[in-house]
């Protein structure tokens, strides 16, 4: 996805203690950056081609304001901005859409390191689809 940075969505999975991103494996800072790319590279063209004006970013763990917008379970990632069916003729100039994927919650999974890429993958299909425009209720019929 060169010249297009895409940030991620809100996934509720397993319950997590917020503290250190702790994890049975050592996945480092960079390492985890390097899978959430990997999921964008992955994406198929014709997603790559839809995806205007959107940012992707790590964060360690959600602020208490994003924490807000997740349904009470771990929140793995968060979609912030207009998703492209809602955009208009006004929408120009606009900040970029951003998505935040959450390092710390991906991490309090502990999940073995395959599962863990596997789950950064969903987390990161599951915010691009909000930029797409497709809701919560939709992903979680199709297993987002």
């Amino acid at each position: 996805m060169a010249g297009t940075t895409v940030t991620s969505g809100i996934g509720s999975f397993w319950p997590f203690t917020k503290g250190p991103a702790v994890s049975s494996l050592s996945v480092r800072r960079d390492e985890f950056e390097q899978l959430v790319d990997a999921a964008l590279e992955e994406l198929p063209e014709w997603v790559v081609g839809a995806v205007d004006n959107l940012q992707v970013v790590v964060e360690d763990w959600p602020s208490p304001e994003q924490e807000e917008f997740g349904d009470g379970g771990t929140l793995l990632g968060l979609y912030h901005g207009v998703n492209l069916h809602d955009r208009a003729g006004y929408y120009s100039g606009a900040m970029p859409d951003r998505i935040t994927i959450f390092m710390g919650p991906h991490l309090a999974l502990r999940l073995p390191p395959s599962r863990l890429k596997k789950q950064i993958r969903k987390t990161v299909l599951h915010e691009v689809a909000h930029h797409l425009g497709i809701d919560d209720e939709r992903l979680h019929e199709l297993g987002y």
